[in-house]
């Protein structure tokens, strides 16, 4: 038990009639160091700390095997490659075809782009239409209280995985600045692509990067 005693300085010396002595005050501390202890119980348990903000990335899974050629789901529907090297960003879209492919499909050829609105957030939002206007469209249902927050994050998310919803792939080479990565994934989540992948840049398209570079 927690106490403050409280002196009253004795007699006086000398002749005079003395006083009762008076017993010490004593001051229970306890109630208070035990509502020190709730009081910082409640704080603790009523905070909210802040949770960052994430965007989550898809990474492709290890082929076991190699994929037919004739197989058709094995076409790249609606995607595109970014390639970042240098404070530059090249793209192509749908499959990569080196010069003198099997298929006899034209070779792959690399067009270049900016990190600025006028050039990669264009290009997204012109190749993400079908996602972005069905996100106005439960964007004006949500404010007028027509669907729950719940349904609308469904249906937003089955958007991104539609086959007519944009898929992305991230490449990087050596020279690739980490701030020109983060740009880019930005840039993909205003433009509310769902499916994002960072995968390893191919020797074929380094070739071509480095063609591309050169000029």
């Amino acid at each position: 038990m927690a106490e403050l005693a409280q002196d009253d300085g004795g007699g006086k010396k000398g002749g005079g009639k003395k006083r009762p002595k008076k017993a010490p005050a004593r001051i229970d501390m306890t109630p208070m160091v035990d509502l020190g202890f709730l009081l910082l119980t409640f704080f603790v348990l009523t905070s909210t700390f802040a949770k960052p903000k994430v965007m989550s990335l898809v990474y492709p899974a290890k082929e076991q095997e190699p994929p037919d050629p004739k197989d058709p789901s094995r076409l790249v529907n609606n995607a595109i490659t970014f390639i970042v090297s240098d404070d530059r960003l090249f793209y192509y879209k749908g499959e990569f075809h080196p010069e003198g492919n099997k298929d006899g499909e034209p070779p792959t050829q690399l067009t270049e782009t900016d990190f600025g609105p006028t050039g990669l957030r264009k290009l997204l939002v012109e190749e993400n239409k079908f996602v972005l206007m069905k996100k106005v469209e439960l964007d004006g249902k949500l404010q007028r209280n027509q669907i729950a927050d719940s349904i609308y994050k469904r249906n937003l998310n089955e958007a991104k995985k539609d086959k007519r919803a944009l898929k992305v792939l991230v490449k990087t080479d050596m020279k690739a600045k980490t701030r020109n990565f983060i740009d880019v994934i930005d840039e993909l989540y205003i433009a509310s692509v769902g499916v994002i992948a960072p995968v390893d840049i191919m020797n074929s398209e380094q070739a071509l990067l480095d063609k591309a570079l050169n000029k």
